[in-house]
């Protein structure tokens, strides 16, 4: 399996200085600025990336239980609130809500089996804690 990579790159101080951030992929590459993570300014931030790769990989592995489980989703929607307490400067929570149109299900096992998806999905795991690991090199 391939890994995955993404970049940023910061200029300036904290509160003024600006940054770009860029996916290995090349489909997304933006701007990123304090005001975008702590206020309300027009760029991204790292919480709204990691919230849409949280509700992507969700969804994924829902699909992929509800299929072992003998169901087939017609449309599964996964919203990911990302929580950044800017006094700790830590996430403190994050919430999926889930829409979803899944013929044939009951509600126990939908919420069993949607609960498992949001335990099992890779991010999930790796937000629950994982082994950073840092190569930092001084140019």
């Amino acid at each position: 399996m391939p890994t995955r990579n993404a970049e940023a790159t910061w200029r300036g101080d904290l509160k003024s200085g600006s940054g770009d951030l860029a996916l290995g992929s090349g489909v997304y590459e933006g701007p990123y600025s304090f005001a975008s993570r702590f206020e309300d300014g027009d760029a991204t931030n790292p919480e709204e990336l990691i919230g849409a790769a949280h509700a992507g990989c969700f969804v994924m592995a829902l699909s992929n239980e509800l299929d072992e489980a003998g169901y087939e989703p017609e449309q599964l929607h996964a919203d990911a609130e990302v929580h950044l307490d800017p006094e700790a400067l830590e996430i403190d929570w994050i919430e999926l809500t889930l829409e979803a149109t899944i013929p044939d299900i009951d509600e126990e096992t939908f919420q069993e089996i949607a609960a498992g998806a949001k335990a099992g999905c890779p991010v999930s795991k790796a937000l629950a804690g994982v082994d950073i690991r840092l190569d930092a090199t001084l140019a």
